[in-house]
């Protein structure tokens, strides 16, 4: 358990330097908004043809309502806390695979149900879209890296136990005997009729 804490905490910590360090910043996390800012809005276009993207702007050209995605509201974070977690903890390498591509699914998507409700909560009410903004989503978003790395463990492979010595000469003893009991019922010889 220790390991896991010290080797969450080493992955976390270097992650968020990681991240904001300008030249990972300008070549990672800001194209990767405009990304999500593009594929929010290509999702609102569906519904409604007046909104568009501008790097990590959604805007309604009609009402000229926008929102920017800044960094922290493109769910790196909780990508990042659930990488740090998936990673530490002691687990075959296929899993950590597959629960890292299962997660960045589960937070983008609920990232980009986030950010559509955003963009339309500022056009209805700047007062809810301060408070849904700042203390619900924020809380929402980290709570999936959470429930998806619950979700992980629940899904791990069992691995068995390692027998002490006393088990592992009971377990032979037991293995001999059985054999032995097996091998006596095979000589035996049927009563004939």
């Amino acid at each position: 358990m220790i390991r896991f804490v010290v080797l969450f905490l080493v992955i976390l910590i270097s992650l968020f330097l990681l991240e904001i360090y300008e030249p990972v910043r300008q070549a990672v996390v800001l194209p990767f908004t405009g990304l999500i800012a593009t594929v929010s809005s290509w999702i609102v276009q569906l519904f409604d043809a007046n909104v568009h993207a501008y790097g990590d702007i959604i805007q309604d050209t009609k009402t000229m309502a926008a929102i920017q995605i800044a960094p922290g509201c493109n769910g790196v974070e909780a990508m990042i806390i659930l990488l740090a977690a998936i990673v530490a903890f002691p687990s075959p390498l296929w899993y950590k695979i597959k629960g890292l591509f299962w997660g960045f699914l589960a937070i983008q998507s609920l990232n980009m149900v986030r950010i559509i409700s955003l963009f339309y909560l500022l056009q209805w009410n700047h007062t809810w879209f301060e408070w849904f903004h700042l203390y619900l989503w924020q809380a929402l978003i980290i709570l999936d890296a959470l429930i998806v790395w619950l979700i992980w463990l629940r899904y791990l492979p069992r691995r068995d136990k390692p027998m002490d010595d006393s088990q592992k000469s009971d377990a032979g003893e037991d293995d001999i005997s059985s054999e032995n009991e097996a091998q006596d019922f095979e000589n035996k010889e049927l009563p004939q009729s």
